[in-house]
């Protein structure tokens, strides 16, 4: 088959939004889940959704050309691998990514060239408010934050796991740990581990739940605060997961410094982040980086930054251990004198 013309390939590139605001209605009206026990036609769906039925049959073939969802001969239409992802019930679901993507995401990103002409966050611009004050202000986004963080990241923890060892890590802080997911799942894999839970305090309310499901309240301490001011001291490694990339350097210097204060010259630092590869070969780190700057105001980093950066916090870069996802741990120790 002869190669798609530039033009040809530039214009489907162009039309990305089509099919991000395409699998957001079919995520905010739950097809996926509706579908779930059997294939229905899509007068049955715009029954259940409230929905004009030729319009939502057009947003199912449209999808279903894609590859999400599957029409047959009877005009109904059933869940596809991709469409099962779009179930709320599932693990890794990505519901709830898709409608946060698809609202406020979306909307910010609509502002892109607010971020490049000025270097600030196109969302503050957008909302008038930092993203993270954003949730506390609107627990309901902050909750849909937490979901669609926990199906997105759920392979990378697993990842993170196989490639790291965490033997020998008494007590594990989780930096900026968000709900627990990710904190949860350490501690189950070594049971000798205890658990610092660390984040702002709303959000910290959101992650008790998530930990006493685990069974693990006993083994892992919640502690309330703002990691711009000062981190738990008592862990003998300090894991931060896409907590470093929300933020500028200036930002990102005053958080692991004070990482490095807790320690006080002893300890582990688990950066785990995604770098951005030199060269043009492509990485969906450098769109996240896009992200990034929309969005919080941050930036995602090349391994020569991150060495920068940890240096001027007090650490030494140890080594780089890559995951089968895209992100990596970014093993720092302090210094010393």
């Amino acid at each position: 088959m002869a190669e798609s013309a530039p033009q040809d390939q530039l214009a489907q590139l162009m039309a990305g939004y089509w099919h991000t605001q395409a699998i957001y209605v079919a995520a905010k009206l739950r097809l996926a889940d509706l579908l779930r026990d059997s294939p229905r036609t899509a007068a049955e769906l715009a029954q259940a959704t409230g929905t004009n039925t030729r319009s939502l049959y057009r947003l199912l073939r449209a999808l279903a050309g894609v590859g999400i969802f599957a029409e047959d001969e009877q005009h109904c239409f059933r869940l596809t691998p991709l469409a099962e992802c779009l179930r709320s019930d599932v693990p890794g679901s990505l519901w709830a990514m898709a409608i946060m993507r698809g609202e406020w995401q979306y909307e910010a990103w609509g502002r892109l060239l607010h971020s490049i002409q000025t270097g600030q966050s196109a969302f503050e611009k957008l909302y008038g408010m930092p993203l993270f004050e954003f949730f506390a202000q609107n627990p309901e986004k902050g909750q849909l934050f937490d979901a669609a963080m926990t199906g997105v990241h759920g392979r990378e923890t697993a990842a993170m796991l196989d490639a790291y060892d965490f033997s020998g890590i008494r007590t594990l802080a989780d930096i900026g740990g968000g709900n627990g997911s990710v904190l949860t799942v350490v501690l189950k894999k070594y049971p000798a581990m205890q658990g610092i839970l660390f984040d702002l305090p709303d959000v910290v309310e959101r992650a008790r739940p998530t930990i006493e499901a685990a069974g693990l309240w006993d083994r892992c301490r919640v502690v309330a605060g703002n990691f711009f001011e000062a981190v738990p001291p008592g862990a003998d490694a300090y894991q931060l997961r896409h907590i470093i990339h929300d933020w500028d350097d200036e930002k990102a210097l005053a958080i692991l410094r004070n990482c490095h204060q807790a320690m006080a010259g002893a300890g582990k630092l688990l950066v785990v982040e995604g770098l951005v590869p030199p060269g043009n070969e492509p990485s969906i780190s450098k769109f996240f980086d896009l992200a990034m700057m929309v969005l919080p105001g941050g930036m995602e980093r090349t391994e020569q930054e991150y060495r920068q950066l940890y240096e001027a916090a007090g650490f030494r870069l140890a080594r780089i251990v890559p995951t089968t996802t895209w992100i990596s741990v970014l093993e720092g120790q302090p210094a010393g004198p």
